[in-house]
Protein backbone atom coordinates (compact mmCIF):
# COMPACT_ATOMS: atom_id res chain seq x y z
CA UNK A 1 0.00 0.00 0.00
CA UNK A 2 1.74 2.92 -1.44
CA UNK A 3 1.20 6.18 0.89
CA UNK A 4 -1.53 8.83 0.01
CA UNK A 5 0.06 12.29 0.23
CA UNK A 6 -2.72 14.89 1.32
CA UNK A 7 -1.03 17.25 4.55
CA UNK A 8 2.47 15.96 3.03
CA UNK A 9 2.35 16.82 -0.61
CA UNK A 10 4.06 19.76 -0.35
CA UNK A 11 6.91 18.30 2.44
CA UNK A 12 10.35 18.80 1.05
CA UNK A 13 8.81 21.07 -1.88
CA UNK A 14 9.02 24.26 -0.19
CA UNK A 15 10.85 25.86 2.20
CA UNK A 16 9.20 26.04 5.59
CA UNK A 17 10.97 29.54 6.33
CA UNK A 18 9.70 31.02 3.40
CA UNK A 19 5.86 31.82 3.33
CA UNK A 20 6.45 33.20 -0.65
CA UNK A 21 7.13 29.55 -1.31
CA UNK A 22 3.71 28.25 0.64
CA UNK A 23 1.95 30.60 -1.29
CA UNK A 24 3.59 29.34 -4.92
CA UNK A 25 2.45 25.93 -3.86
CA UNK A 26 -1.41 26.88 -3.28
CA UNK A 27 -1.38 28.28 0.60
CA UNK A 28 -3.50 30.70 2.15
CA UNK A 29 -5.59 30.29 -1.41
CA UNK A 30 -8.12 28.36 0.59
CA UNK A 31 -8.48 30.31 3.49
CA UNK A 32 -9.33 33.07 0.59
CA UNK A 33 -11.60 31.10 -0.69
CA UNK A 34 -13.39 30.52 2.48
CA UNK A 35 -13.88 33.95 3.48
CA UNK A 36 -16.49 34.42 0.04
CA UNK A 37 -18.46 31.56 2.15
CA UNK A 38 -21.01 31.58 4.67
CA UNK A 39 -19.66 30.05 7.90
CA UNK A 40 -22.01 27.87 8.11
CA UNK A 41 -21.60 26.59 4.90
CA UNK A 42 -17.83 25.69 5.80
CA UNK A 43 -19.05 23.85 8.84
CA UNK A 44 -21.43 21.86 6.36
CA UNK A 45 -18.52 20.65 4.46
CA UNK A 46 -16.55 19.53 7.18
CA UNK A 47 -19.87 17.85 8.36
CA UNK A 48 -20.43 16.17 5.27
CA UNK A 49 -16.63 15.08 5.30
CA UNK A 50 -16.80 13.39 8.41
CA UNK A 51 -13.78 14.84 9.51
CA UNK A 52 -12.84 13.63 13.24
CA UNK A 53 -10.22 14.80 15.39
CA UNK A 54 -6.92 13.57 15.22
CA UNK A 55 -5.36 14.02 17.92
CA UNK A 56 -6.64 10.37 19.42
CA UNK A 57 -9.95 10.96 21.15
CA UNK A 58 -11.69 11.07 17.09
CA UNK A 59 -14.50 13.47 18.28
CA UNK A 60 -16.60 14.89 15.18
CA UNK A 61 -15.04 18.55 14.61
CA UNK A 62 -18.33 19.31 12.92
CA UNK A 63 -20.17 19.24 16.22
CA UNK A 64 -17.08 21.56 18.22
CA UNK A 65 -17.27 23.91 15.59
CA UNK A 66 -20.95 24.29 15.40
CA UNK A 67 -21.54 24.31 19.53
CA UNK A 68 -18.94 27.31 19.05
CA UNK A 69 -19.90 29.30 16.55
CA UNK A 70 -23.63 29.60 17.89
CA UNK A 71 -22.37 30.97 21.22
CA UNK A 72 -23.00 34.45 21.71
CA UNK A 73 -20.57 35.32 24.69
CA UNK A 74 -17.29 36.83 22.71
CA UNK A 75 -14.67 36.86 22.31
CA UNK A 76 -13.78 33.40 21.40
CA UNK A 77 -10.61 31.78 21.37
CA UNK A 78 -8.99 28.83 18.74
CA UNK A 79 -6.21 26.50 19.91
CA UNK A 80 -4.10 24.30 18.92
CA UNK A 81 -3.08 21.50 20.96
CA UNK A 82 0.86 21.33 19.54
CA UNK A 83 1.72 19.79 23.38
CA UNK A 84 2.23 16.26 21.45
CA UNK A 85 3.53 14.48 24.86
CA UNK A 86 2.60 11.17 24.02
CA UNK A 87 5.83 9.22 23.83
CA UNK A 88 6.19 7.70 20.76
CA UNK A 89 4.40 10.45 18.50
CA UNK A 90 6.14 12.77 16.24
CA UNK A 91 3.93 13.56 13.81
CA UNK A 92 2.72 16.84 14.38
CA UNK A 93 6.33 18.06 14.91
CA UNK A 94 6.68 16.99 12.17
CA UNK A 95 4.04 19.06 10.25
CA UNK A 96 5.23 22.56 11.96
CA UNK A 97 8.97 21.72 11.14
CA UNK A 98 8.18 20.84 7.76
CA UNK A 99 4.73 22.77 6.15
CA UNK A 100 3.65 25.43 9.25
CA UNK A 101 1.50 27.54 7.12
CA UNK A 102 -0.64 24.62 6.17
CA UNK A 103 -1.78 24.92 10.02
CA UNK A 104 -2.02 28.19 10.00
CA UNK A 105 -4.45 28.16 7.52
CA UNK A 106 -6.46 25.04 9.02
CA UNK A 107 -6.63 27.39 11.70
CA UNK A 108 -7.81 30.38 9.96
CA UNK A 109 -10.74 28.51 8.47
CA UNK A 110 -11.76 27.46 11.55
CA UNK A 111 -11.55 30.78 13.49
CA UNK A 112 -13.69 31.88 10.87
CA UNK A 113 -15.95 29.29 10.45
CA UNK A 114 -16.52 30.05 14.27
CA UNK A 115 -16.09 34.03 14.56
CA UNK A 116 -12.88 33.47 16.93
CA UNK A 117 -10.84 36.41 17.03
CA UNK A 118 -8.07 35.14 18.97
CA UNK A 119 -5.69 32.03 18.54
CA UNK A 120 -3.38 30.14 20.60
CA UNK A 121 -0.64 27.46 19.53
CA UNK A 122 0.30 25.75 22.29
CA UNK A 123 3.73 24.08 21.77
CA UNK A 124 5.57 21.31 23.61
CA UNK A 125 8.12 23.49 25.08
CA UNK A 126 11.06 20.79 24.32
CA UNK A 127 10.07 21.36 20.70
CA UNK A 128 12.78 24.38 19.88
CA UNK A 129 12.64 24.29 16.15
CA UNK A 130 9.29 23.91 16.42
CA UNK A 131 8.46 27.00 18.28
CA UNK A 132 11.02 28.76 16.30
CA UNK A 133 9.36 27.98 13.18
CA UNK A 134 5.90 28.78 13.97
CA UNK A 135 7.02 32.27 15.67
CA UNK A 136 7.99 33.22 12.23
CA UNK A 137 5.68 31.75 10.16
CA UNK A 138 3.21 33.43 12.18
CA UNK A 139 4.94 37.15 11.84
CA UNK A 140 5.63 36.42 8.27
CA UNK A 141 1.48 36.01 7.78
CA UNK A 142 1.21 39.31 9.44
CA UNK A 143 3.35 40.88 6.93
CA UNK A 144 1.23 39.50 4.56
CA UNK A 145 -1.82 40.91 5.42
CA UNK A 146 -3.45 36.89 6.56
CA UNK A 147 -3.40 37.83 10.37
CA UNK A 148 -4.16 41.02 12.18
CA UNK A 149 -7.24 43.27 11.34
CA UNK A 150 -9.56 43.24 8.69
CA UNK A 151 -8.15 40.30 6.49
CA UNK A 152 -8.31 40.36 2.79
CA UNK A 153 -11.26 43.40 3.35
CA UNK A 154 -13.46 40.61 4.95
CA UNK A 155 -14.16 42.32 7.64
CA UNK A 156 -12.56 39.31 9.64
CA UNK A 157 -10.10 40.20 12.42
CA UNK A 158 -7.69 37.26 13.60
CA UNK A 159 -4.39 37.66 16.09
CA UNK A 160 -2.46 34.49 17.02
CA UNK A 161 0.27 33.77 19.14
CA UNK A 162 2.29 30.68 20.13
CA UNK A 163 2.74 29.68 23.61
CA UNK A 164 4.79 27.22 25.08
CA UNK A 165 4.45 24.35 27.55
CA UNK A 166 7.03 23.76 30.66
CA UNK A 167 7.72 19.71 30.26
CA UNK A 168 3.89 18.63 31.44
CA UNK A 169 2.54 15.43 29.68
CA UNK A 170 -0.90 16.03 31.15
CA UNK A 171 -1.57 19.95 29.18
CA UNK A 172 -2.13 17.82 26.15
CA UNK A 173 -5.48 17.02 28.08
CA UNK A 174 -7.95 20.11 26.78
CA UNK A 175 -8.66 21.35 30.17
CA UNK A 176 -5.47 21.31 31.70
CA UNK A 177 -3.76 23.00 28.42
CA UNK A 178 -6.41 26.19 29.06
CA UNK A 179 -5.12 26.12 32.45
CA UNK A 180 -1.61 26.66 31.64
CA UNK A 181 -2.71 29.15 28.94
CA UNK A 182 -4.53 31.17 31.33
CA UNK A 183 -1.35 30.91 33.54
CA UNK A 184 -2.39 28.20 36.17
CA UNK A 185 -1.02 24.88 37.07
CA UNK A 186 -1.59 22.69 34.31
CA UNK A 187 -4.35 20.64 35.82
CA UNK A 188 -7.58 19.81 34.26
CA UNK A 189 -11.22 21.03 35.59
CA UNK A 190 -14.08 18.84 35.95
CA UNK A 191 -16.44 18.97 33.06
CA UNK A 192 -18.91 19.95 31.55
CA UNK A 193 -19.33 22.62 31.35
CA UNK A 194 -16.72 22.03 27.69
CA UNK A 195 -14.31 23.77 26.14
CA UNK A 196 -17.01 25.36 23.21
CA UNK A 197 -18.82 26.82 25.84
CA UNK A 198 -16.49 27.70 29.12
CA UNK A 199 -13.08 27.21 27.61
CA UNK A 200 -10.07 29.72 27.74
CA UNK A 201 -10.99 32.55 30.38
CA UNK A 202 -14.12 31.21 30.61
CA UNK A 203 -15.05 32.16 26.53
CA UNK A 204 -16.24 29.97 23.86
CA UNK A 205 -12.65 27.89 22.71
CA UNK A 206 -12.36 25.84 20.00
CA UNK A 207 -9.66 22.95 20.74
CA UNK A 208 -8.13 20.77 17.85
CA UNK A 209 -4.62 18.83 17.34
CA UNK A 210 -2.15 20.15 14.69
CA UNK A 211 -3.03 17.19 11.48
CA UNK A 212 -7.16 18.27 12.36
CA UNK A 213 -6.61 21.48 11.45
CA UNK A 214 -4.65 20.39 8.81
CA UNK A 215 -7.99 18.90 6.94
CA UNK A 216 -9.37 22.01 6.61
CA UNK A 217 -7.95 23.69 3.47
CA UNK A 218 -8.64 20.25 1.58
CA UNK A 219 -11.99 20.29 2.73
CA UNK A 220 -12.93 23.58 1.79
CA UNK A 221 -10.59 22.46 -1.44
CA UNK A 222 -12.41 19.43 -2.66
CA UNK A 223 -15.94 19.38 -1.03
CA UNK A 224 -16.67 17.73 2.37
CA UNK A 225 -18.42 14.67 -0.29
CA UNK A 226 -14.79 13.64 -2.26
CA UNK A 227 -13.08 14.34 0.09
CA UNK A 228 -15.03 11.77 2.44
CA UNK A 229 -14.14 9.21 -0.61
CA UNK A 230 -10.69 8.57 1.06
CA UNK A 231 -10.38 6.23 3.64
CA UNK A 232 -13.65 4.18 4.99
CA UNK A 233 -17.43 5.07 6.06
CA UNK A 234 -16.42 5.51 9.19
CA UNK A 235 -13.13 7.41 8.95
CA UNK A 236 -12.66 9.39 6.40
CA UNK A 237 -9.18 11.18 4.69
CA UNK A 238 -5.92 10.16 5.37
CA UNK A 239 -3.48 9.53 9.05
CA UNK A 240 -0.53 10.37 9.64
CA UNK A 241 1.67 7.60 11.40
CA UNK A 242 4.51 8.19 13.63
CA UNK A 243 6.23 4.35 12.55
CA UNK A 244 8.97 3.76 15.50
CA UNK A 245 11.04 0.88 17.62
CA UNK A 246 12.62 -2.55 15.72
CA UNK A 247 11.50 -1.34 12.24
CA UNK A 248 13.82 -0.60 9.33
CA UNK A 249 12.76 2.35 8.14
CA UNK A 250 11.17 4.63 11.08
CA UNK A 251 9.26 7.83 10.47
CA UNK A 252 5.80 9.56 9.80
CA UNK A 253 4.07 8.16 6.90
CA UNK A 254 0.33 9.23 5.79
CA UNK A 255 -1.99 6.22 4.53
CA UNK A 256 -5.43 6.46 3.86
CA UNK A 257 -7.48 5.33 6.98
CA UNK A 258 -8.29 1.16 6.14
CA UNK A 259 -4.96 0.69 5.32
CA UNK A 260 -3.90 -2.28 7.84
CA UNK A 261 -1.00 -1.87 10.56
CA UNK A 262 0.86 -5.25 8.56
CA UNK A 263 0.84 -2.67 5.52
CA UNK A 264 2.44 -0.05 7.66
CA UNK A 265 4.80 -2.00 9.20
CA UNK A 266 6.24 -4.12 6.09
CA UNK A 267 5.75 -2.15 3.31
CA UNK A 268 6.30 1.59 4.37
CA UNK A 269 8.48 0.43 7.64
CA UNK A 270 10.60 -2.25 5.58
CA UNK A 271 9.57 -5.04 8.25
CA UNK A 272 11.73 -5.52 11.38
CA UNK A 273 15.75 -5.95 10.95
CA UNK A 274 17.76 -8.95 11.14
CA UNK A 275 14.28 -11.00 10.00
CA UNK A 276 13.40 -11.11 13.69
CA UNK A 277 9.76 -12.40 14.51
CA UNK A 278 7.39 -9.04 15.87
CA UNK A 279 6.40 -10.07 19.30
CA UNK A 280 3.99 -7.21 19.98
CA UNK A 281 2.81 -4.05 18.79
CA UNK A 282 2.14 -0.90 20.61
CA UNK A 283 -0.88 1.28 18.76
CA UNK A 284 -1.27 5.01 19.52
CA UNK A 285 1.47 5.55 21.87
CA UNK A 286 2.10 4.51 25.50
CA UNK A 287 -1.42 5.53 26.01
CA UNK A 288 -2.87 2.49 23.68
CA UNK A 289 -3.72 -1.34 23.94
CA UNK A 290 -0.52 -3.64 22.79
CA UNK A 291 -1.52 -6.38 20.60
CA UNK A 292 0.20 -9.39 19.49
CA UNK A 293 1.56 -10.28 15.66
CA UNK A 294 -1.42 -12.39 14.53
CA UNK A 295 -3.66 -9.32 14.62
CA UNK A 296 -1.21 -6.78 12.31
CA UNK A 297 -3.71 -7.39 9.69
CA UNK A 298 -6.79 -5.12 11.35
CA UNK A 299 -7.69 -2.11 9.43
CA UNK A 300 -6.44 1.80 10.82
CA UNK A 301 -10.25 2.73 11.74
CA UNK A 302 -11.75 4.46 14.84
CA UNK A 303 -14.34 1.72 15.15
CA UNK A 304 -12.12 -1.07 14.63
CA UNK A 305 -9.96 0.40 17.80
CA UNK A 306 -12.76 1.11 20.08
CA UNK A 307 -13.03 -2.70 20.70
CA UNK A 308 -9.44 -2.11 22.65
CA UNK A 309 -11.54 0.34 25.19
CA UNK A 310 -9.37 2.96 23.26
CA UNK A 311 -9.60 5.26 20.34
CA UNK A 312 -6.91 5.49 16.90
CA UNK A 313 -4.62 7.61 19.30
CA UNK A 314 -2.67 10.06 17.73
CA UNK A 315 -1.25 7.14 15.33
CA UNK A 316 1.78 5.71 16.47
CA UNK A 317 2.92 2.56 15.98
CA UNK A 318 5.75 0.84 17.98
CA UNK A 319 7.01 -2.35 17.16
CA UNK A 320 8.80 -4.35 19.16
CA UNK A 321 10.69 -7.92 18.33
CA UNK A 322 10.88 -11.14 20.26
CA UNK A 323 13.85 -9.65 22.25
CA UNK A 324 11.58 -7.46 24.19
CA UNK A 325 10.42 -8.19 27.84
CA UNK A 326 7.14 -7.07 28.20
CA UNK A 327 6.95 -6.46 31.77
CA UNK A 328 10.06 -4.17 31.46
CA UNK A 329 7.42 -2.47 28.45
CA UNK A 330 4.57 -2.40 30.86
CA UNK A 331 6.74 -1.02 34.18
CA UNK A 332 8.18 1.81 31.97
CA UNK A 333 4.96 2.78 30.88
CA UNK A 334 3.39 2.91 34.25
CA UNK A 335 6.30 4.64 35.43
CA UNK A 336 6.18 7.42 33.27
CA UNK A 337 2.07 8.12 33.82
CA UNK A 338 3.19 7.82 37.53
CA UNK A 339 5.65 10.81 37.18
CA UNK A 340 3.12 13.01 34.94
CA UNK A 341 0.19 12.35 37.01
CA UNK A 342 -0.53 15.75 37.85
CA UNK A 343 -2.29 14.57 40.96
CA UNK A 344 -5.53 16.02 40.72
CA UNK A 345 -7.66 12.68 41.36
CA UNK A 346 -7.03 9.71 43.61
CA UNK A 347 -7.21 7.23 41.12
CA UNK A 348 -5.11 8.31 39.25
CA UNK A 349 -2.17 9.53 41.84
CA UNK A 350 -3.04 6.69 43.92
CA UNK A 351 -3.59 3.50 41.34
CA UNK A 352 -0.30 4.41 39.36
CA UNK A 353 2.45 3.75 42.64
CA UNK A 354 0.24 0.51 43.48
CA UNK A 355 0.20 -0.53 39.68
CA UNK A 356 3.73 -0.12 39.57
CA UNK A 357 4.12 -2.38 42.85
CA UNK A 358 2.41 -5.09 41.27
CA UNK A 359 3.81 -5.39 37.85
CA UNK A 360 7.63 -4.92 39.56
CA UNK A 361 6.39 -8.39 42.00
CA UNK A 362 5.59 -9.97 38.10
CA UNK A 363 8.93 -8.35 36.07
CA UNK A 364 10.32 -10.40 39.11
CA UNK A 365 8.51 -14.03 38.43
CA UNK A 366 7.26 -13.55 42.05
CA UNK A 367 3.23 -12.66 41.10
CA UNK A 368 0.77 -14.41 42.61
CA UNK A 369 -2.81 -15.43 41.08
CA UNK A 370 -4.37 -12.56 43.87
CA UNK A 371 -1.65 -10.17 42.64
CA UNK A 372 -2.90 -11.08 39.53
CA UNK A 373 -6.86 -10.17 40.08
CA UNK A 374 -5.55 -6.68 41.83
CA UNK A 375 -3.56 -5.65 39.10
CA UNK A 376 -6.78 -5.90 36.25
CA UNK A 377 -9.24 -4.36 38.96
CA UNK A 378 -7.12 -1.37 39.92
CA UNK A 379 -5.95 -1.03 36.00
CA UNK A 380 -9.92 -0.81 35.56
CA UNK A 381 -10.88 1.31 38.19
CA UNK A 382 -8.37 4.07 37.05
CA UNK A 383 -9.42 3.51 33.69
CA UNK A 384 -13.25 4.17 34.35
CA UNK A 385 -12.54 6.55 37.23
CA UNK A 386 -10.06 8.84 36.60
CA UNK A 387 -10.68 12.66 35.97
CA UNK A 388 -9.01 13.55 32.78
CA UNK A 389 -7.42 11.37 29.46
CA UNK A 390 -4.49 10.62 31.18
CA UNK A 391 -5.57 8.35 34.07
CA UNK A 392 -8.26 6.91 31.97
CA UNK A 393 -6.31 5.81 28.95
CA UNK A 394 -2.85 5.24 31.04
CA UNK A 395 -4.02 1.38 32.14
CA UNK A 396 -5.21 0.62 28.82
CA UNK A 397 -1.36 -1.06 28.05
CA UNK A 398 -2.40 -3.29 31.47
CA UNK A 399 -5.78 -4.35 30.05
CA UNK A 400 -5.00 -5.15 26.69
CA UNK A 401 -1.99 -7.55 27.53
CA UNK A 402 -4.32 -8.67 29.86
CA UNK A 403 -6.47 -10.24 27.39
CA UNK A 404 -3.83 -10.83 24.68
CA UNK A 405 -0.82 -11.96 26.48
CA UNK A 406 -2.17 -14.11 29.56
CA UNK A 407 0.09 -16.52 29.24
CA UNK A 408 2.76 -14.35 30.53
CA UNK A 409 1.36 -12.99 33.31
CA UNK A 410 0.87 -16.58 34.65
CA UNK A 411 4.39 -17.50 33.58
CA UNK A 412 5.30 -15.22 35.98
CA UNK A 413 3.83 -16.02 38.92
CA UNK A 414 5.20 -17.94 42.33
CA UNK A 415 2.64 -20.37 42.80
CA UNK A 416 2.25 -21.76 46.27
CA UNK A 417 -0.74 -24.05 45.56
CA UNK A 418 -3.29 -21.38 45.72
CA UNK A 419 -5.84 -20.74 42.97
CA UNK A 420 -6.33 -17.58 41.15
CA UNK A 421 -9.18 -15.54 42.20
Amino acid sequence: MPEHKMLTKRIGDINPLSIKDAMEKGSYKQFKKALSMERIDIIDEIEKANLRGRGGAGFPMHIKLMSTAKQEATPKYIVCNADEGEPGNFKDRYLMEKDPHMILEGMLIAAYAVGASRGFFYIRGEYDQAISIMKWAIEEAKEKGLLGKNINDSGFDFEMEVRTGAGSYVVGEEFAMIESIEGKSGRTRVKPPFPTDEGVFGMPTLLNNVETYCNLPFIVEMGGNNYKKIGTPTSTGTKLISLSGNITNPGVYEVPFGTTIREVIDTLGGGVPSDRKIKMVQLGGACGPIIPEFMLDMQIDYERFEEFESKTGAGAIIVMDDRQDLFEVLLRIVKFFEHESCGRCTPCREGHVHLEKLLRKFFKHDGTPNELYSLESLARVIHQSSLCGLGQSSPISIISTLGYFRNEFHDRMAFDGGEES
